[in-house]
């Protein structure tokens, strides 16, 4: 399916406003480039309360923002987000995850995990474990979260559900939006995306593990590639969310398929036309606002199951 045409538009206006190529920026330079997302999307909706916290963490705390549509949600959902392990911050995501707190109904805590390079891989992970051990004793009290995440945080949200099954918090629905489940990018599918002018391309996922990655590291261990783990049964029900214009959705179908032939209750939402982040486009992509709202809805069904 063509690629819809508000996405048309938004890779023209990136053209047309020069600069580099991902490949060609500093991390720094880089830093920036969600700040830039966030003028197309503007401010989020009003919520009852916004407040920032702080969690206890393996290496200090991880600063996080907790987001309540009411002041009885529904439940509690711990979210990861996107960034290539390398780049994002709690404001780059604030009207997003504004916009899921309303449609949900749910509270959302923003997780502000530890950054590559200054912290490679497992420090991310390890953030995203302990947070979500944390939230679902000390802000949920013990009920089971929701864990959600898009891109590398859809990864990590993965790799935590994982976990989670061996004494981990109880998790009623993880949520993967266009998730990284496996960094081999030797096979076919990424060489396809290698030279396409798209939000993400090959060329840009070998930038971002290349900053996120030790060296000698294996890309099969499953906290890397979830999709190489021996098995999946026993993991969360799954919501998730593929763009039909980006790298990462074959792996995503394939982890989708695994879930369920391992006996995981998964629903897929498939955007044909969409490409990778358009969900942190919703008000410049409408497609987005109507991804948040289904997820939304997922969300608010798994709580009151």
């Amino acid at each position: 399916m063509e690629l819809h045409p508000q996405a048309q538009k938004f890779l023209q206006m990136a053209a047309e406003a020069g600069g580099p190529p991902l490949t060609e920026m500093t991390v720094e330079q880089a830093r920036g480039m969600p700040a830039l997302l966030g003028q197309l999307v503007g401010e989020g909706p009003e919520v009852a309360s916004v407040r920032d916290i702080e969690i206890p963490g393996p290496a200090g705390a991880i600063p996080a923002r907790v987001y309540e549509p009411t002041p009885d949600p529904v439940g509690t959902v711990v979210y990861f987000h996107g960034g290539g392990w390398v780049i994002g911050r709690l404001d780059d995501w604030d009207a997003v995850l504004r916009m899921l707190a309303v449609e949900s109904g749910a509270r959302i805590v923003s997780v502000d995990y530890r950054l590559a390079p200054e912290h490679r891989f497992p420090a991310a992970v390890e953030d995203a474990d302990a947070a979500a051990r944390w939230v679902a004793s000390e802000i949920a009290g013990g009920d089971p979260i929701v864990v959600a995440g898009d891109s590398a945080g859809g990864n990590l949200a993965t790799v935590v559900a994982l976990h989670a099954r061996e004494g981990g918090p109880q998790i009623a629905l993880q949520v993967l939006v266009y998730p990284a489940v496996d960094l081999d990018l030797s096979s076919e599918n990424y060489q396809r995306y290698r030279e396409t002018r798209l939000f993400l391309n090959t060329q840009e996922m070998e930038w971002f593990l290349g900053h996120y990655l030790p060296e000698g590291a294996d890309v099969s261990n499953p906290d890397l590639s979830p999709l190489r783990a021996e098995s999946l049964a026993g993991s969360p029900p799954a919501y998730i969310v593929v763009a039909g214009h980006d790298p990462l959705t074959e792996d995503a179908l394939k982890y989708a398929a695994r879930l369920e032939e391992e006996g995981v209750q998964v629903s897929v939402a498939r955007y044909d036309d969409q490409m990778h982040a358009f969900m942190s486009m919703a008000n410049f992509i409408d497609t987005g606002n109507k991804a948040i709202a289904e997820a939304g809805a997922a969300i608010k069904a798994a709580f009151a199951g």
